[in-house]
């Protein structure tokens, strides 16, 4: 009798253990997987901000590219102006002056901050024209703008500059001389002809020169 309690005592406990043992196992199954799904979860969130990261970069990088491509197109612009303007002041410097014609306030009123073509000077630019196209030869124009002293450096550069291109475009409108054979440039204040201390003397700088050069 005492044996069969023994061994009954001892079957319980047994089964005790292996439904102990059993609790624990699925226990740490689940913690196990609850761990690798955090672990998952942490490495998909780490891809998403990798991806996020690597598009910024993209795109970060397609706007550098723009700009640098915006900034070298610019260059290469400047360049050409630059070496279009040395070619034709090379090609001027080279050229023997067959003669000049001076357009100021003297003859024409060139009048004070205009740099509208005068009606005086329609006439003789008109002669110009006339002799430019007669000659059997090829010959370039170089258009001076000069100015007073009356104003800031940079306004009456800018002026010398807009009075030479009236002249330009009234030689090409007018005068059927093509835009190619002639070159602007001002001087602005640089180059007086005469004292700017009297009215005299500044309607004297107020002024357009063309010289025709083969």
């Amino acid at each position: 009798m005492q044996k069969r309690m023994g061994w009954a005592v001892a079957g319980v406990a047994v089964l005790t253990l292996v439904g102990s043992t059993g609790c624990v196992t699925k226990k740490a199954w689940r913690e196990n997987v609850e761990s690798t799904d955090t672990r998952v979860k942490g490495v998909e969130s780490g891809l998403e901000s990798q991806e996020k990261r690597t598009s910024d970069l993209a795109k970060d990088t397609d706007t550098r590219i723009t700009e640098v491509k915006g900034t070298a197109d610019k260059a290469v612009e400047i360049g050409s102006n630059a070496m279009s303007k040395a070619e034709s002041a090379e090609r001027l410097a080279k050229g023997k002056i067959l003669w000049t014609t001076t357009l100021s306030d003297d003859s024409v009123k060139f009048s004070f901050d205009k740099d509208s073509v005068p009606g005086e000077a329609q006439a003789i630019l008109d002669d110009l024209a006339g002799k430019v196209k007669s000659l059997d030869k090829t010959v370039y124009l170089e258009i001076e703008g000069h100015t007073d002293n009356i104003g800031s450096d940079d306004y009456n550069r800018h002026l010398g500059e807009m009075r030479a291109e009236a002249v330009r475009n009234y030689l090409a409108e007018k005068g059927g001389i093509p835009l190619h054979a002639m070159n602007v440039i001002s001087y602005g204040e640089e180059k007086p002809v005469a004292a700017n201390t009297t009215p005299d003397g500044r309607a004297k700088n107020r002024r357009v020169v063309v010289r025709v050069l083969e």
